[in-house]
Order: structure tokens, then sequence, then C-alpha cells
């Protein structure tokens, strides 16, 4: 078994995620990103993304710092968890997300690192 998760699961980095204070500071933030990258961005009840490289978390969220997104292809999710649990980085099961045919849409892992909860999504 290769020892890439790249080559493995199609690992990429989805998005950076930014922890806001309150709807506020989540707007202005965006709205900055927006600027920058000048993407069009989508609302969530939760989060607004300025752009898909960008989230921010209207009020809080997970890790002290925020969160980071890594994406998996849509096929390899089940395959991503189980060599990062081998690992020693097992996933927090309370976080689950299911897609409407019962897979995973998000997960994220138990253990934050440099105070960035990081999740895996497929796409």
């Amino acid at each position: 078994m290769a020892n890439d998760p790249q080559e493995l699961f199609g690992l990429r980095l989805g998005h950076v995620g930014i922890n806001a204070s309150d709807n506020d500071e989540a707007v202005a933030i965006a709205e900055r990103f927006t600027d920058l990258l000048g993407l069009p961005g989508r609302e969530t009840p939760i989060s607004i993304f300025p752009n898909e490289l960008v989230e921010v978390m209207r009020e809080g969220g997970r890790g002290e710092k925020g969160h980071i997104g890594l994406h998996v292809d849509a096929d390899k999710m089940a395959d991503a968890e189980a060599w990062f649990a081998e690992r020693g980085f097992p996933v927090e099961e309370s976080s689950r997300r299911l897609m409407p045919d019962g897979t995973t849409r998000l997960v994220y892992f138990q253990e934050p690192i440099g105070g960035f909860a990081i999740h895996l999504t497929q796409e």
C-alpha cells in the first residue's frame, strides 16, 4: 500500500475555516476575502463561503483557531478514514454528517493540530 494520501485518496486542501465571533464579523471577514479574490460566494445557515477556499463560521466553530477541510475522492472516504485511524488519527463519530444516500459527507478527526480542527469531506 502506498503511503501518500494524495495518491491513495485524491487528498487535497478543500478550505480553511475561520471562526468569527458573530455574524457581523463573519460578514466583514467574508467581504474582505471576496474583495481579495474576486470570486463569487455562497452562504449557509452557519457559515459564509466568500469562495470555495475559505469558510467563515458565523459564531465560532470547531477548533481554537478554526478548521481545515481536507477533501478526498467520493469513493475513497471509508478507505481514507481507515488509513488515518491506522496512523493514530481516529475520527470523532459524533461529528459525522451523512449524504442522502447514507455515505459520509463530512467527519472531523478527534485531535486538533495547532489549534485547528481537521475534517475530511468527499466530493
